[in-house]
């Protein structure tokens, strides 16, 4: 059973806080479901919701919702909020990877789901995952397919918030923002972790770079919770290298090759039908060198232009159409 929760569910019966108590006893009965244990689950749900109904027969029901127990952190000089909280409902998952990444994707969720297990062979999950890669791959997507997987909650850390100009507030944020995740099970991504994470040994780095620099490389080593934390970057070249010391797993995301662009296109146009005289391996090879969300917004504008033609199957003229409009839009970027 998580520790975390036991913890935190002794430390409100000492407080006398019933809501508590009752918020922290439903968490424990969604982790023994995770953990497989649906009769446990089952028996436990059966006696807390004995315990609700006699309790609300006897007072009125308390405002106080169920899970404001832990609200999430803030930032402590404007009380502006240090993540951006994206529930299972709201992740995307569907991933289209090269075996080999795909691989190394799911040993991480297969890891976790069993941690109880390892835990009797004195084993850890991999838990701290560093993804990198050109923009545009799917880091961010990956982040959230791992914590979809594995039943999270992804917790995106502001910047405009977590960094601060003062001297030592970026380092409170921070450490607010480690103990919130190891407080409760969580997905806590740091896109672009480079932000934090620039090589000390950058001429022009202050002492405050270098202290925050220190501090979140503690804090990943020292990181107990029983989630998960992802870090994503475009540049591997400036992080500092001992970042990479600090994770479980390192991977690379890389650009779809020619089979994973079609994947893609198809997977993405999959609500309306296509002729069959489109060549998609030519398609496909036109594309090569794209990035995944360059790639999926072609086959989005390619099924919107044939639905506003007036059509119901997507032809090679849309497929054209969006192809055109995305080089041309690639060409003037600066």
């Amino acid at each position: 059973m998580n520790a975390t929760l036991l913890k935190r569910l002794f430390r409100a019966i000492h407080s006398g806080s019933g809501q508590d108590v009752e918020t922290l006893c439903r968490r424990i009965v969604d982790e023994e479901k995770k953990l497989g244990h649906e009769r446990v689950a089952e028996d436990l749900g059966l006696i807390l919701n004995k315990v609700s109904g006699s309790k609300s027969e006897r007072q009125p029901a308390s405002s106080t919702q169920a899970g404001a127990l832990a609200p999430l952190p803030t930032s402590r000089r404007d009380s502006a909020p240090l993540f951006h909280e994206v529930t299972l409902g709201g992740l995307r998952h569907d991933m289209v990877l090269p075996p080999a990444v795909e691989s190394r994707f799911q040993r991480i969720e297969k890891e976790l789901a069993a941690r109880s297990r390892l835990a009797t062979f004195g084993l850890k999950p991999r838990q701290r995952i560093l993804l990198y890669g050109p923009p545009g791959c799917g880091k961010s997507l990956g982040a959230e397919r791992l914590a979809w997987n594995t039943g999270l909650n992804l917790l995106k850390v502001r910047f405009d918030t977590l960094l601060s100009s003062y001297f030592g507030e970026t380092l409170t944020n921070l450490r607010r923002v480690f103990d919130a995740a190891a407080a409760a099970p969580c997905a806590l991504f740091l896109d672009e972790c480079d932000t934090l994470a620039r090589s000390r040994t950058e001429r022009n780095d202050v002492g405050e770079v270098n202290r925050i620099t220190n501090a979140l490389l503690e804090m990943l080593e020292n990181y107990q919770g029983q989630g998960l934390v992802i870090a994503a970057t475009n540049l591997d070249s400036s992080l500092d290298s001992a970042l990479f010391r600090r994770f479980d797993e390192v991977l690379k995301i890389p650009l779809p090759a020619i089979s994973e662009i079609y994947r893609l296109l198809t997977t993405t146009m999959a609500a309306l039908p296509t002729e069959k005289s489109i060549k998609w391996k030519e398609v496909a090879r036109d594309m090569d060198g794209m990035s995944c969300s360059e790639v999926v917004q072609v086959g989005q504008n390619a099924a919107k232009h044939s639905v506003l033609e007036g059509r119901k199957t997507i032809s090679a003229e849309d497929i054209r159409f969006a192809l055109d409009e995305i080089h041309e839009r690639l060409h003037q970027a600066p």
